[in-house]
């Protein structure tokens, strides 16, 4: 989460002024699934299924613009932020469900 908020604040003050709202959270929530996939999958092995990575950064970004629209704060930094820290939560929350495997659950319930 930590990565994710920061690698959105970085976004969002290096784009912030030169791009709108929308496409700078969505770069933002791309870089921060990229970055997070990079650490998780490269190194650990399969995480996430194929269309989780734009799945969770679209919705994260969307996210990002109305939590921002409510809080009255539109400063670049604050929603790349945003931006960075919804996106690594449901990518881990995507990451979650891909690895739960119920009937291994329930298998071992049995024995």
């Amino acid at each position: 989460m930590i990565i994710g908020i920061v690698v959105g604040d970085l976004t969002g003050l290096a784009l912030g002024g030169s791009v709108g709202e929308l496409p700078l959270t969505v770069i933002a929530g791309l870089l921060v699934t990229a970055a997070a996939v990079r650490n998780m999958i490269m190194v650990r092995g399969p995480g996430v299924g194929p269309d989780d990575l734009g799945n969770a950064s679209l919705a994260g970004s969307s996210t990002a613009i109305e939590v921002a629209r409510l809080s009255e704060v539109s400063a670049p930094a604050w929603l790349g932020a945003l931006a960075g820290l919804y996106s690594s939560i449901l990518l881990a929350m995507l990451m979650i469900t891909y690895h739960t495997d119920p009937h291994k659950r329930m298998a071992k319930s049995f024995k």
